[in-house]
């Protein structure tokens, strides 16, 4: 146990570190050319703000002006309709949308910060999974 909770990056965590070291996927969480969108009933046709490619969604993502990388989640048909948006939205590659909990979030989020791990991820847009890997770096 660290002598301050300083020293430990997962102090603030309800999961610690063997939560997140290793390889995880989560399966059909990124915007794909297959994300549901809204039909106008009395047309039959898909609203032109839902309308999108994944490249148009991977572009939107790497615009945000951040230090942590983004990635393109699928945005639900009602909030498609409600806020007529794109079917997707920009979030961090940790996001809870994501990795399905907000602990988690916490947890990638946190080794992402400490220097003494590597975090790398792998969006993959056409099987809509996102692959992250959490390592021990040689220095800790």
């Amino acid at each position: 146990m660290p002598e301050k909770p300083d020293d430990d990056p997962f102090h603030d965590c309800e999961l610690g570190l063997d939560a997140v070291l290793g390889t995880r996927t989560f399966h059909d969480v990124l915007f794909t050319d297959d994300t549901e969108t809204p039909v106008n009933v009395l047309t039959g046709e898909t609203p032109a703000h839902s309308q999108a490619t994944v490249e148009e969604a991977k572009a939107f993502a790497a615009s945000i002006d951040t230090d942590t990388p983004q990635i393109a989640l699928r945005a639900s048909v009602e909030t498609q309709v409600e806020t007529q948006s794109k079917p997707y939205t920009s979030a961090a590659f940790f996001h809870f949308k994501a990795t399905g909990s907000l602990e988690l979030h916490r947890a990638y989020h946190a080794a992402y910060q400490s220097d003494a791990f590597s975090v790398d991820f792998e969006a993959d847009y056409e099987s809509g999974n996102l692959t992250i890997t959490v390592e021990r770096t040689r220095d800790s």
